[in-house]
């Protein structure tokens, strides 16, 4: 049995069968706080709930994914954002990478295993980024308190 996870998480996506598809995957992976985004101006009306993951469709409403991307990054930069698209292209792939996408996600790969092996991924790098944090935090106390 998976440990439910309490990450919110956000899933912005103008097809509805991928949008519901890319759901289930992540309740299927015991991720309980989820929403759903149908178009990107409410989306991004609700990046101030700062969520830790965000599955982009890269081709949304009158926006391209890298404009979305950028508005994230400035808003949260921590957000863990995954592109989800049905382009192959490798350069939009790269370019999305470049702009701070955790990775790029072709839609008609998306499924059970890809999305359980991402989501460990995702879990293992916020964990080193935490312990990253700690140990910055710590030097950082033993500095002050050595003057």
């Amino acid at each position: 049995m998976l440990t439910p996870k309490n990450d919110l998480v956000f899933i912005v996506d103008d097809d509805t069968m991928s949008l519901e598809i890319t759901h289930q995957l992540l309740v299927n992976q015991a991720y309980s706080n989820v929403k759903k985004f149908e178009n990107s101006s409410s989306f991004l009306h609700s990046l101030v709930e700062q969520p830790s993951i965000i599955f982009l469709d890269y081709n949304i409403d009158h926006l391209d994914g890298i404009e979305i991307l950028k508005k994230i990054k400035r808003s949260n930069p921590e957000a863990i954002v995954v592109m989800l698209s049905s382009q192959e292209s490798i350069s939009v792939a790269v370019n999305t990478l470049k702009y701070g996408a955790f990775d790029y996600i072709i839609k008609s790969q998306l499924s059970p295993d890809k999305i359980s092996t991402l989501l460990h991924k995702i879990d293992q790098t916020k964990e080193i980024l935490k312990k990253r944090n700690r140990k910055g935090i710590i030097s950082k106390i033993i500095s002050t308190i050595q003057k």
